[in-house]
């Protein structure tokens, strides 16, 4: 069945433009990694400077090991890193935004 993930993070001053141009071209190689590590669905968010992440994906610990060293995902997520207060080195435990409630 697989999971929901919530994440939230938070763009630099100034790097609204380039993090939805950057977006607008997701490598090819990427997507596809993503897939193979059961990502399903992604969607990013943006109010202001803060990011909100919903992810469809059958393990999200499995697919942040999975990608951790990826050659799609390394230098995706150094560009990233240009355009984010806050680096995610992949090496933290995270299980996302904690749930408080879902319509029945």
């Amino acid at each position: 069945m697989g999971e929901s993930i919530a994440l939230h993070t938070r763009l630099k001053p100034g790097a609204e433009a380039e993090y939805a141009e950057a977006h607008a071209n997701i490598p090819p190689s990427l997507v596809q990694a993503l897939k193979e590590a059961g990502v399903r669905n992604w969607r990013i968010w943006r109010s202001g400077q803060d990011l909100f992440h919903v992810v469809d994906l059958d393990d999200y610990q499995a697919m942040r090991r999975a990608l951790a060293d990826h050659p799609a995902n390394v230098p995706w997520q150094a560009r990233m890193a240009e355009l984010l207060e806050v680096q995610d080195d992949y090496s933290g435990n995270d299980s996302g935004i904690q749930k408080v409630w879902e319509l029945p």
